[in-house]
């Protein structure tokens, strides 16, 4: 059934060509506000359980061989009626399948065409392969994270492939369909995760130029070195989150440990003592059990918390009170964000099994029997 939605980006139209985990995620986020995203998917895959339930929700799916010239074609006609295609290909690889942004540009002037890669359309690196790491360590990211005596962390794929890839590659979609309902002219999105990623570096960058950052780990106010903002081992093996970087904060942290008059912490910005201070909060971390010092700080407003598993996180006080998890079909859904009052998003809807709709988008777009015919018949999602 046609997306029923009535989030702020109800009435808009998105063609999602297959992609990786940038994509999916851009996807995702278009369709939880209203958007209606119709996925092409592989044909051999016709049939299969999504590998992302989460990524894959809330959208439709289709299948396509888009090898094939007759389906190329199927593509244009829903092309004609879309506002955006997003696609996650390497450059050169959807005009040599015949679904270029050229092509659709002529058969639908107000298309936005966003086109997601690691590192960019062009570049001495534009058909190397890669991966969030990999631009998180040529964007300059990796090399500002982690201890200075260790190897730079491994970090979860957030930052450039989620936040630099796909929340850039939503943003950059919603934008140019803006300017296509102004204008009657779409555009071509260009979005590289290694620039979303040093976007996001943008107040590092600031604070480099004006000196207030040095070129070296764990030597600054956010990256470890400060003993006011870092993790802390308890006693039963588990970790705080420090993050009392104003004074009346760092005052609170104090005082939850009972340290407000050692002479050592008097002087929050001394940096030659922040090595001494972090080994003394770390000494008094370790005296006691997560729950206990959750307690204590609950009870306190000093930035401190404790770091979740992410099994845990869905049970928290603060994400039961809004809502942020919702248990779907047995998979735990983070919940659409950000949210509007007047507009919210829906819940997520459980990803339906690959190509479950292609009988009925091909119906709706007024596709052919014959197209119809070169996929088999879906299974219930």
């Amino acid at each position: 059934m046609k997306s029923d939605s009535t989030g702020v980006l109800a009435g808009v139209r998105v063609l999602e060509l297959g992609g990786i985990g940038p994509v999916l995620f851009a996807g995702m986020l278009l369709a939880d506000h209203g958007a209606d995203v119709i996925r092409i998917d592989r044909v051999e895959e016709h049939g299969q359980v999504p590998p992302h339930p989460v990524l894959y929700r809330r959208r439709r799916s289709i299948t396509l061989d888009l090898k094939d010239p007759d389906a190329t074609s199927d593509v244009f006609d829903i092309v004609e009626k879309v506002d955006a295609v997003i696609e996650g290909f390497r450059p050169g690889v959807a005009e040599r399948l015949g679904v270029g942004p050229d092509l659709c540009v002529t058969r639908n002037p107000r298309i936005v065409y966003g086109r997601m890669t690691g590192w960019g359309q062009y570049g001495p690196l534009a058909q190397a392969a890669g991966h969030d790491i990999n631009y998180l360590s040529i964007a300059g990211a990796l090399g500002a994270m982690g201890q200075r005596d260790s190897h730079p962390p491994t970090p979860l794929n957030l930052i450039a492939d989620m936040g630099g890839g796909g929340m850039m590659l939503a943003f950059g979609v919603v934008s140019g369909i803006l300017k296509a309902r102004q204008t009657g002219r779409g555009d071509i999105i260009d979005a590289a995760m290694t620039e979303g990623t040093a976007l996001q570096m943008a107040t590092i960058y600031g604070w480099l130029g004006t000196g207030k950052w040095l070129d070296e780990r764990e030597s600054n106010l956010l990256d470890g070195a400060a003993p006011y903002y870092r993790t802390y081992r308890t006693a039963d093996g588990y970790f705080m989150a420090v993050g009392a970087i104003e004074p009346q904060f760092y005052q609170a942290l104090l005082v939850g440990l009972g340290l407000t008059n050692d002479p050592l912490l008097q002087n929050q910005d001394d940096r030659t003592s922040w090595r001494a201070m972090s080994d003394r909060l770390a000494e008094t971390f370790a005296m006691k059990t997560r729950v206990e010092w959750i307690t204590i700080f609950e009870a306190l407003d000093a930035c401190v918390s404790p770091v979740l598993s992410v099994t845990e996180a869905g049970a928290h006080p603060q994400s039961k009170a809004r809502g942020s998890f919702l248990t779907v079909e047995n998979f735990m859904h983070p919940t659409p964000a950000p949210r509007f009052e007047r507009s919210p998003a829906q819940h997520p809807i459980p990803a339906p099994t690959i190509g479950y709709h292609t009988a009925e988008v091909l119906s709706e777009f007024r596709i052919s029997n014959e197209s119809r015919q070169r996929v088999s018949s879906p299974r219930t999602p």
